[in-house]
Parts: structure tokens; sequence; C-alpha cells
């Protein structure tokens, strides 16, 4: 099944990024645009506070959420509307293979640029500054974990909506009001929350604390990410989807 799998996120990769239309649409906007605004723009911009601050593992873990969000509305939904989804069903691959190999090509993506662009952003920041300037070892780590949590999350959860999605656009606008949602949460939910217990955030997110809270924060979205898959795997059914 190994083998199906790497052969279906070799398809999806081709069709992400070198099969577009316009080349915008594939390496420039989703790869180029955001290694210069996350790896280039902002470091340069935030100096050292970038690399060395622990609250910029809160950034760099967040990251993938809306990267990988911008193709899992097209994982099945753009298949269907393609007319290719009979042809993928009709092949060879397992279920688990198929849906398996969907969800590494849009983690594998999202993953993999936080450390493309971390790598850069210590870069940039050590030409900025004329010293090379690391990340702390505790940081990156809780970092990258992190940041494939985060990445299972919105592949599982966008390919579970992708799935029910008659189209392309109803499933990119169901993820976006997702997406709206949590973002209005984080930014106005953040000025409600009493100066108390603000102070305890910061605490929980200081260099002394932040294995602790990112191991709490870590088991939260691991099972978040089990029940999302489990409902992806229940919810793929290659008779169901040749008939929807």
């Amino acid at each position: 099944m190994i083998a199906d799998m790497l052969t279906l996120v070799w398809k999806e990769w081709k069709e992400m990024f070198l099969n577009r239309v316009e080349w915008k649409g594939g390496l420039f906007s989703s790869i180029i645009v955001p290694l210069f605004i996350m790896g280039i723009f902002m470091p340069w911009q935030s100096g050292r506070d970038w690399v060395r601050s622990p609250a910029q593992a809160v950034v760099w873990t967040w990251l993938p959420l809306f990267l990988v969000a911008i193709f899992t509305a097209e994982s099945f939904a753009g298949e269907r509307e393609r007319k290719t989804l009979e042809s993928l069903l009709a092949s060879r691959l397992s279920d688990r293979a198929i849906l398996f190999g969907k969800l590494a090509a849009v983690v594998g993506y999202g993953w993999g640029m936080v450390p493309a662009a971390t790598l850069l952003g210590v870069v940039t920041v050590s030409l900025k500054l004329g010293e090379v300037v690391l990340p702390p070892a505790q940081t990156m780590i809780v970092v990258f974990v992190m940041s494939l949590l985060v990445s299972l999350l919105a592949a599982s959860g966008g390919i579970l909506i992708s799935l029910r999605a008659p189209t392309v656009r109803q499933a990119g606008q169901i993820l976006s009001l997702v997406l709206m949602s949590l973002v209005f949460v984080m930014v106005f939910g953040g000025r409600m929350i009493p100066p108390p217990w603000k102070a305890r955030l910061a605490a929980a997110f200081a260099a002394p604390n932040l294995t602790r809270t990112a191991l709490v924060a870590g088991a939260v979205l691991a099972l978040i990410d089990a029940v999302l898959l489990a409902a992806a795997i229940a919810r793929f059914k290659r008779a169901r989807l040749i008939l929807d």
C-alpha cells in the first residue's frame, strides 16, 4: 500500500504545483509567496525576536492550517468536478491508499513549509544582524511536532468536507467559514479574556513552561485528529462515492 500511496502523492503534487493552467496558481502562490512572507519579510521586520522568542512558536504552529486548507477543498470535490473521481475509484488502488495518499500529499506540503520557512527565517535574521542566530532547540521541537498535528487537523477536516461537497466552490466556502471563525475567535476572543487569564496564558507560553503547554495542546490536537481521521475513513466508501 505504501507504493500506491506514494504514487498518489506524486500525482497530487503534480496537480497542485506543476499542472496548473497558470504558474501563478502553482509554485508561485503556494510556495514562493508564503516563503517570502514567513521566511524573509516578517523575520526581517522582527529581527532577533522572530527566531529567539518562544511566542513565535504559535505563529509557526498554525501556518500549515491556512496552507493545507487551500488544497483540501480540491482533494475529492475537485476530482468530482473534473469528472476524474470515477476513474480514480475504478483504479486498482485500495480505499486506504487513495485516502491516505491524498492526506499525505497535503500534510507533506503544509508540514514541509514549516522547516523551509524556519530555515529561511534564520538565514534572513542572521544576515540582517551580521551574526548567526539560532532558535532554541526546545522551541523547534515544539514547532515541528505541533505543526504536524495542525497539518493533520486541517487535512483530515478539509478532506472530510471535500468528500461531502459536490463542488470545489462549496468546499472552499465551508473551509473559509471555518477559518474565518477561528481567526475571529483568536483575534476578538483574545480581547475579551480577563487580564489575570491573559497573564496566565503569557506565562504558559513562556520558555520555562512551553514544553508542558505543548504537551497538553498536543494531546488535545492528537485526539481531535484521531476523531476527524476516523470520520474520514468511515465516510470514504468507494461505492457510495461513485453513487454520489
